[in-house]
């Protein structure tokens, strides 16, 4: 799969779906990597849109400078790849840290976007803030996936953990075996890191008033890294936005049907 200059860096990225689907720029979460299955491009919507995604700066097989990162910057890659892979615009849907990077890129870049899709993300600032992941950096992988299982939905509490003790367990080791082949990648921590750090000082709230893009809010009723109460300060923020919230926690795009349905009916993406 390809490789691209954009900015100053190089870039991993995926293209998948119809030639002549609607053109949709699709940005990922924290500690996003390709390789990790599923994606974006196992779902519903490269099946009917031309779906472009990536691995964003630090991340999965993209280039990781070994300096601090900014959202500014995350914003401008993806201004910038956008144009290397020759498109002016398209529809952006932003998930979690991909829906933060999403509000600096529409602020930065207004003209890339047509229509905006934010999941499961905050605005910073005044607004809210999702979860401080980067407090819970250094915990290992099994142990912080085990503390953050009920603040990523909040019916993952002890009870359910002792009810479906086999099945919790199971979910742990999958996301644990889905990371090893790459833990030993140079540069992976230090640039998922970086990421965590630019991700603590997000803070898109005050231009969220002045955004001009259509927008769809989404997020999930059980969320406990970006809460309900997140998701409506952010669309009450923006003017032209609707809220849609759906039966799951911070996983609601893999948990709630309806969720991609709605977003392609949002985006006229026909099915």
């Amino acid at each position: 799969m390809p490789f691209i200059k954009a900015a100053d860096i190089n870039v991993y990225w995926e293209q998948h779906g119809p030639a002549d689907g609607t053109p949709v720029f699709f940005i990922g979460g924290s500690g996003g990597d390709l390789r990790k299955k599923p994606n974006v491009f196992d779902g519903p919507l490269a099946k009917y849109a031309n779906v472009v995604s990536y691995d964003q700066r630090g991340l999965g097989q993209t280039e990781k400078p070994d300096a601090p990162y900014t959202m500014q910057q995350y914003a401008d890659d993806a201004a910038a790849l956008m144009e290397a892979v020759g498109w002016p615009s398209a529809h952006v849907i932003g998930v979690s840290f991909g829906g933060m990077v999403a509000q600096h890129l529409a602020q930065r870049h207004p003209e890339k976007i047509r229509k905006l899709v934010l999941c499961c993300t905050s605005p910073g600032g005044a607004g809210g803030s999702s979860y401080p992941l980067h407090t819970v950096a250094d915990m290992e992988e099994a142990e912080r996936i085990r503390f953050m299982a009920p603040i990523s939905d909040t019916r993952s509490d002890a009870n359910w953990q002792r009810e479906n003790a086999e099945l919790f367990a199971s979910l742990i080791k999958m996301q644990v075996d889905a990371e090893k082949p790459f833990v030993d990648e140079r540069r992976r921590a230090q640039g998922a890191v970086w990421q965590l750090e630019a991700r603590k000082h997000h803070d898109a709230w005050e231009g969220l008033a002045a955004m001009p893009h259509e927008t769809l809010v989404c997020g999930g009723r059980y969320d406990g890294i970006a809460t309900p109460l997140t998701q409506q300060r952010m669309a009450g923020r923006i003017p032209d936005a609707t809220l849609k919230m759906y039966d799951g926690g911070h996983l609601f795009l893999l948990q709630d049907r309806a969720a991609w349905n709605d977003i392609m009916s949002f985006l006229d993406i026909a099915t």
